[in-house]
């Protein structure tokens, strides 16, 4: 069994590539069913973020990693990266813990967890393995927020955007900001834009309702996509977070807008991948335009004052990481130390009784003793086989040989218990996780509506 990562992220490509990748919500639980269905692969799971769209998977062989990085795609191939078994829990457990965000400690990754993970057990591909896995991601993540200072006064997009927004524009007071579209990461961006002095923040959404109750939520005032010309032509500050697939604001809308706004400039912060914005609109006096590539490179410069606490957090990942492993590598030994220790207490008891058979008139006591005795010579045999079985969770040679040479493939004799066995030496797999906030493997997460 292999556990495996393939995708890219903000890291490996740029948004051009990203975008052309970037699975739409309401086509993901089709998505993830049909990765679940190619060769070899058992369970899949995929995060589809602004910055990132990566496959976690479990399945037979790592050729399942080939085979979903055809499924993703020519264009994926030159930026993808293939991880397995433990790189691949790593990386989860990084991501969760928001290290390996274009921001490091921002909150918002954890909750696309928890989605993705919601969306794949819904489409039924979730399956023990990666929930056990998430679980303990989970865990992690809270630690690393909870014993670390990594989030406490991070740069989150939002208070970069505003940033960028004071060095182009100077003050915000009475500025006017149009929010295009209702994502999480603009409506965080425009009450930061208000809390600076912004006096009007305008709402277009593609649902007139939903743009109504996010204008009753962050005090703004709703209004039509339909009037989209007269909107830029009125707001100095845009945020673009829809879900379209073709440009919202072209170069040609805004070159009209700016004749009518005088040349006065214009800020475009585009939160949305595929891009909402023409990026050819950049090129027009006075309207500056931000994609994601361009708010990770204004991130990277703030990175420095959070570094102290990223050796904490990464040794807490580590630390959850290695007892995830533990547990694992001890499952998967299950299978062979318990038709090894079947197949012992089987032969050991088939003796104890032909024994007892030929020795008439013992009484009770002494025939416990001899039982007893077999059970001590079992545990003691067992011992060594059990530790090095675990050692290498009874998959590699010697968990192969040790099934070939006892013939525990073949049918033999059913096990019977021996009274009052001596304790098993050795080491006893960790309790599993139960993060606060994550009931995986069970029901995992409740979607947002």
């Amino acid at each position: 069994m292999t556990f495996l990562c393939v995708g890219l992220s903000h890291r490996e490509a740029p948004i051009a590539v990203r975008e052309r990748l970037a699975v739409p919500a309401e086509a993901l639980p089709a998505e993830v069913r049909r990765l679940k269905a190619l060769p070899g692969v058992r369970e899949a799971l995929i995060i589809s973020t602004c910055n990132r769209i990566e496959i976690f998977a479990v399945a037979d062989g790592r050729s399942a990693g080939e085979e979903i990085l055809s499924a993703l795609g020519p264009v994926a191939a030159p930026h993808a990266v293939c991880r397995f078994d433990e790189e691949a829990a790593r990386h989860l457990f990084r991501v969760a813990a928001s290290l390996d965000s274009m921001v490091v400690g921002e909150a918002q990754i954890l909750g696309q967890v928890k989605e993705a993970a919601a969306l794949a057990q819904e489409a039924g591909t979730l399956g023990p393995e990666l929930s056990r896995a998430l679980a303990r991601a989970l865990s992690a993540a809270k630690r690393v927020r909870t014993e670390t200072e990594i989030a406490r006064g991070a740069v989150s997009v939002s208070s970069i955007a505003v940033q960028l927004a004071h060095k182009l524009l100077g003050s915000l007071e009475g500025r006017s900001v149009l929010l295009l579209g209702a994502g999480e990461m603009a409506q965080l961006a425009a009450r930061e834009l208000k809390s600076h002095g912004a006096s009007e923040l305008l709402i277009a959404n593609r649902s007139a309702a939903r743009a109504e109750e996010l204008a009753r939520e962050i005090a703004g005032v709703p209004v039509s996509l339909a009037e989209l010309p007269s909107l830029l032509e009125r707001a100095d500050v845009a945020i673009c977070s829809t879900g379209a697939s073709q440009f919202m604001v072209t170069r040609e809308l805004m070159q009209r807008a700016l004749k009518a706004r005088r040349y006065r400039p214009i800020f475009l912060v585009d939160l949305a991948v595929p891009r909402n914005v023409e990026p050819t609109a950049n090129e027009l006096e006075g309207v500056y335009v931000y994609d994601m590539d361009d708010l990770e490179r204004a991130a990277a410069q703030n990175r420095d004052l959070r570094q102290s606490h990223v050796g904490k957090a990464e040794g807490i990942v580590e630390e959850e990481l290695r007892a995830y492993l533990l547990q694992s590598h001890e499952r998967r030994a299950v299978p062979v130390l318990a038709r090894l220790r079947a197949h012992a207490e089987a032969v050991a008891r088939a003796e104890v009784e032909k024994t007892l058979a030929s020795m008439h008139g013992l009484d009770e006591r002494h025939q416990k003793s001899l039982r007893a005795m077999a059970s001590a010579i079992v545990n003691k045999l067992m011992h060594q086989p059990t530790s090095r079985l675990r050692a290498e969770a009874g998959q590699g040679p010697l968990g192969e040989a040790t099934a070939a040479l006892f013939g525990l493939d073949e049918p033999g004799p059913q096990p019977m218990p021996l009274p009052d066995p001596a304790p098993d030496p050795a080491p006893q797999p960790l309790p599993e996780p139960t993060p606060e906030g994550a009931v995986l493997p069970f029901k995992p997460f409740k979607r947002k509506s």
